[in-house]
């Protein structure tokens, strides 16, 4: 992933930066106010135009972390008209980002992918070849489940959450409800 920083306004008094994470064709544009998140945008589009590029606004959203994360706030305008809606989640390289009042991530997505993976492996063999299932639960399954954890942040919940997904499929597998027996 290629980190750009680049100025974008200067005034007397402050130097103000954004953060803009560049990969593939997705940009996720970080800006400590709103005010300066509708200047970047028209500055990113001034951009995206120039090298005959555009914006897809109906895959575009915006969304607060912070104190003030729950604040209703206008949407953010383009520069043809267009608005941006606020969400209360965005995907970003396959990584879902929740607002909230600190960085955090939702794992909903990925469990329910987690579940189909598992449940089409599980489909098909079934239980007469357990031990099968659990080497493709371990190579196919669990890449799902665990894809980009490492940059979001977990609590207790969210192991636990996890850790639950994973047993239940054991628990399938085997045949069994006692956790003791799978651990």
């Amino acid at each position: 992933m290629t980190l750009v920083r680049s100025a974008v306004y200067k005034s007397s008094y402050l130097l103000t930066y954004l953060l803009t994470y560049l990969y593939a064709d997705g940009i996720l544009l970080l800006a400590p106010s709103v005010n300066t998140l509708q200047k970047i945008l028209h500055v990113c589009k001034k951009e995206l135009d120039w090298l005959d590029l555009t914006i897809n606004l109906s895959k575009s959203s915006c969304m607060r972390m912070g104190r003030r994360f729950k604040v209703h706030c206008s949407n953010i305008v383009s520069i043809y008209g267009h608005e941006i809606k606020w969400s209360n989640s965005i995907r970003y390289l396959g990584v879902y980002l929740t607002a909230n009042s600190v960085y955090s991530c939702s794992f909903s997505h990925a469990k329910r992918s987690f579940y189909r993976s598992f449940n089409a492996i599980f489909g098909k063999v079934g239980r007469v070849a357990s031990k099968e299932v659990v080497v493709e639960l371990m190579k196919k399954c669990l890449p799902v489940l665990y894809y980009a954890i490492e940059v979001c942040p977990l609590n207790k919940a969210h192991i636990n959450s996890l850790d639950f997904a994973v047993g239940s499929c054991f628990s399938k597998i085997f045949c069994t409800k006692s956790r003791e027996t799978i651990s």
